[in-house]
């Protein structure tokens, strides 16, 4: 079974930092392109940082300058480093991918995978 499983989140005050990491799991050929979502309460779910499979980095602007986005392609992983946290940070975060892998000996493509979530809160 293809999936993607996060860890890292947590409690944290604010001006704190975190590190979430996502492993794709499963019999997976390449992942492509990778990302970070997050949902507030009330809130749409909105793009906080992605990365090519080139490492190349786009941000939402409100994170800008305070978190990075770094992958590990041969551990089929990406990760967010989460600094100087601010309570309007405090949502859900999901992992998101798209990716190749193999079944029933043919290679198969899965887009837009997405992660159970980690919860992120920032409170004093």
């Amino acid at each position: 079974q293809v999936q993607l499983v996060e860890s890292g989140g947590g409690l944290v005050q604010p001006g704190g930092s975190l590190r979430l990491s996502c492993v794709a799991s499963g019999n997976i050929r390449s992942v492509y392109a990778m990302a970070w979502y997050r949902q507030a309460p009330g809130k749409q779910r909105e793009l906080v940082a992605a990365s090519t499979s080139a490492g190349h980095a786009n941000y939402d602007d409100s994170v800008k300058g305070r978190f990075t986005i770094s992958r590990d392609n041969a551990k089929k992983s990406v990760y967010l480093q989460m600094n100087n946290l601010k309570p309007e940070d405090t949502a859900v975060y999901y992992c998101n991918a798209d990716l190749n892998y193999y079944k029933d000996g043919a290679v198969r493509s899965m887009y837009d995978l997405w992660g159970q979530g980690t919860q992120v809160t920032v409170s004093s």
